[in-house]
């Protein structure tokens, strides 16, 4: 058997089965490997799966809702977690599935099934395999970080991945950290009808956002029951019984939480700690992300790391996007770098949270004249309209070219509404492009001109 490729790629999340396309049809014989299931974290354990879950706590929301719509449900609304759970199951399956099909599909592709180790530069091992290419691409991605035994104390701990493995709704959840996983969660489980608590080490929860919003999205949550602890300095858990105590600051007995489980939500980590990656010469920093430069080339020529395992993004678009740049500097000529891209995310509370570019907090600090526009979302008359005021519209725009820096929406269909504007900071037009255009009535967007004709000088709180 002929085990030598014009390229290797390890891992099949959002970036690998992209790039073995590209390569794929450019003529390329490329190994594919993986050694779990297809898709990623996306696919299996992240995005798709829990964005079905948020969905069907959506719909449990709106039901318990119904009589502010006029709309009466017989018996009330009632929560079936194992239904809720399969459909999740389900979606998630076809998308591994379909990933798996495509890949397996592909035109001088090999799928080889296993655990990639290098042997050294070019020569990567599967099982008693030896691969070998001058073009090695590592999309291995990452996993939930652990807590420290000392502060486990044997006590069995969730992750997001077993989290989505329960049979059964947990009576009273405690999220230990309060950012987007773990806020997530924490919505879904309350509206599927658990109590949940979330610890958050420091003072506000989301900690990369501005204070006033982490108020607003806090307040949100606590409006639909989730308890919120900041401040956990003293943070440790023990079992009590069939329960878990968790002490969240120092102090007597009143300040631990009984719960009946425990997600773990206070971070990832990358999967390169068993890939051998010293035996190829390739360089990871401190926490184990792989170095990469502007064209996702590691230290070693002839190795490239894209997605969660280098560090330099970790969502679903910015590893698709790390394919496209390495996509288009090796086979387009066109020199791609990781510094066009604009920061870009969403947290997928209920409203949900959407920010791209940089923070009121970041703009004051980087000394340049800024101006800001905001507007409420009871505003919007599409929020009125849904029932869903709740939240508000942000803007950040250079003072002196007039382009936007910065944007942070909160609110119903936020999540869509912000591309407008990362468009216009993608074309570098100034904002009195959008602030003169014409949107659909009634939408969110709609409002994006009016908050850019409220602009002012922005100024320390």
């Amino acid at each position: 058997m002929d085990d030598t490729f014009d390229a290797i790629v390890i891992g099949t999340g959002q970036a690998g089965p992209a790039l073995a396309g590209r390569l794929s049809q450019a003529g390329w014989r490329v190994a594919v490997v993986e050694r779990h299931r297809f898709g990623g974290t996306c696919v299996n354990t992240g995005c798709i799966p829990t964005k079905a879950m948020v969905a069907s706590a959506h719909v449990a929301s709106l039901l318990q809702r119904g009589a502010e719509y006029g709309v009466s449900v017989p018996g009330g609304a009632q929560v079936d977690f194992p239904a809720v759970m399969a459909r999740k199951s389900r979606i998630s399956g076809r998308s591994s599935q379909n990933v798996e099909q495509w890949v397996r599909g592909m035109p001088g592709v090999t799928v080889i099934q296993g655990h990639a180790r290098f042997e050294e530069a070019g020569v990567v091992r599967v099982g008693e395999r030896l691969l070998r290419s001058p073009r090695i691409f590592v999309n291995v991605g990452g996993r939930a970080s652990e807590l420290a035994p000392e502060i486990r104390n044997g006590v069995t701990v969730l992750n997001n991945a077993s989290l989505m493995a329960l049979e059964r709704l947990p009576e009273h959840l405690g999220v230990v950290g309060g950012s987007y996983v773990g806020l997530e969660f924490a919505q879904m489980f309350r509206r599927f009808g658990a109590r949940v608590t979330v610890l958050q080490r420091g003072a506000q929860i989301v900690p990369r956002e501005d204070a006033d919003v982490a108020r607003a999205l806090q307040q949100i949550l606590e409006r639909e029951g989730v308890e919120i602890r900041t401040g956990s300095e003293c943070f440790a858990l023990r079992p009590e019984g069939d329960r878990i105590a968790a002490r969240w600051r120092c102090g007597d007995e009143q300040d631990d939480i009984v719960c009946t489980h425990v997600l773990n939500a206070t971070g990832r980590r990358p999967n390169t700690d068993d890939l051998g990656l010293d035996r190829a010469g390739v360089r990871v920093d401190a926490r184990g992300y792989i170095e990469v430069d502007e064209q996702l080339r590691t230290s070693v020529e002839g190795i490239w790391a894209l997605g969660d395992c280098n560090g330099r993004g970790a969502f679903t678009h910015t590893a698709y996007n790390d394919f496209e740049i390495v996509a288009a500097n090796l086979l387009d000529k066109d020199p791609r770098r990781l510094s066009d891209r604009i920061p870009a995310y969403a947290l997928y509370t209920d409203p949900p949270l959407a920010r791209i570019g940089i923070t009121s907090g970041e703009a004051l600090a980087s000394g340049r004249p800024t101006l800001i526009g905001e507007r409420p979302m009871s505003r919007v008359g599409r929020a009125v309209q849904k029932g869903e005021e709740q939240g508000f519209l942000r803007v950040l725009v250079d003072a002196q070219t007039r382009h936007l820096v910065g944007a942070t929406l909160l609110g119903v269909d936020a999540d869509e509404a912000v591309h407008a504007l990362l468009t216009l900071m993608y074309a570098r037009q100034p904002v009195d492009t959008v602030q003169r255009a014409v949107f659909i009535h009634p939408t969110v967007s709609e409002l994006l001109p009016t908050v850019l004709g409220s602009l002012r000088p922005l100024e320390a709180p």
